[in-house]
C-alpha cells in the first residue's frame, strides 16, 4: 500500500481522509498545513507534520493537494514544483462507488468522491474535484483544477475551463462551456457559454453584475 500525505487540514482532507481508510487506497502518513497553530494537532487520527513545503522531505510519499478551491490548488502545485514535487509525486484518490468507464480519463491530484458518475469519452485534468453525486455525461471535457460541489451535473460535449468552480447542484446544458476561473452559484442552470472569470447564478444562469 502507498503512503500519502495529504496537503492542507481541510474539510476536504477530512473526507479524503475517510475515503481513502475505508477503501484501503493508502496508508496516510499525515497532514502538512501552513497555518501554524495546527503544528503537531491531529486531524481525525492523522497527524499534522509540518508545513506546505515540507512534502519536498517526504519522498517516499505520494502527495495530495485537498484544498476546495481550484486556483489554491493551482497556486501550492506551482510552489511544490519549486521545491521539486513533480508530477508522478501526486495520487489520485477515487472513490469505489465512482463510475469509470473505459475510455473515460481522470488525471493525476484529481479527488473524485462517493457516487461520481463518468459516462463516456469523459476527460478530467489533473488536480480536479468531484464531490459526491456529481454526473459528468458522455464527451464532457474539464481542464486542471476545476471543482464540482456535490450535485453538479454536465450534459453531453460540455467545456469546463482551467481551475472553473461549480456550485452545489448546479447544472450545465449540453454543449455549452463555463470558461476558467469562472464560477456558477449554487442550483444555477447554465444554458450558454460563461465566459472566463465571470460568476453567474440564478435559473436561467446569468452574469452577477445583472442583479
Amino acid at each position: 500500500m502507498s503512503e500519502l500525505v495529504l496537503i492542507a487540514a481541510s474539510g476536504l482532507a477530512r473526507e479524503v481522509l475517510t475515503m481513502v481508510r475505508a477503501s484501503g487506497q493508502y496508508d496516510v502518513v499525515g497532514l502538512l498545513d501552513d497555518d501554524k497553530e495546527m503544528a503537531g494537532v491531529t486531524v481525525d487520527g492523522a497527524p499534522v507534520l509540518g508545513t506546505i513545503d515540507d512534502a519536498s522531505k517526504f519522498t517516499h510519499a505520494l502527495v495530495l493537494v485537498c484544498l476546495a478551491s481550484g486556483k489554491s490548488r493551482e497556486t501550492v502545485v506551482e510552489r511544490l514544483a519549486v521545491q521539486g514535487v513533480r508530477d508522478a509525486r501526486y495520487a489520485t484518490a477515487i472513490d469505489p462507488t465512482v463510475e469509470c468507464p473505459e475510455g473515460c480519463r481522470i488525471g493525476r491530484g484529481s479527488i473524485m468522491l462517493r457516487n461520481v458518475t463518468l459516462t463516456a469519452s469523459v476527460t478530467l485534468g489533473a488536480h480536479v474535484v468531484a464531490m459526491p453525486s456529481v454526473t459528468f455525461t458522455h464527451d464532457d471535457d474539464v481542464a486542471d483544477f476545476a471543482t464540482f460541489a456535490a450535485g453538479v451535473s454536465l450534459g453531453g460535449g460540455v467545456r469546463i475551463g482551467r481551475a472553473a468552480y461549480l456550485g452545489l447542484n448546479s447544472s450545465v446544458r449540453a454543449r455549452t462551456s463555463v470558461g476558467s476561473y469562472a464560477t456558477v452559484g449554487n442550483g444555477a442552470a447554465v444554458l450558454s457559454n460563461v465566459p472566463d472569470g465571470e460568476t453567474w447564478v440564478g435559473v436561467p444562469a446569468h452574469p452577477i453584475d445583472q442583479e
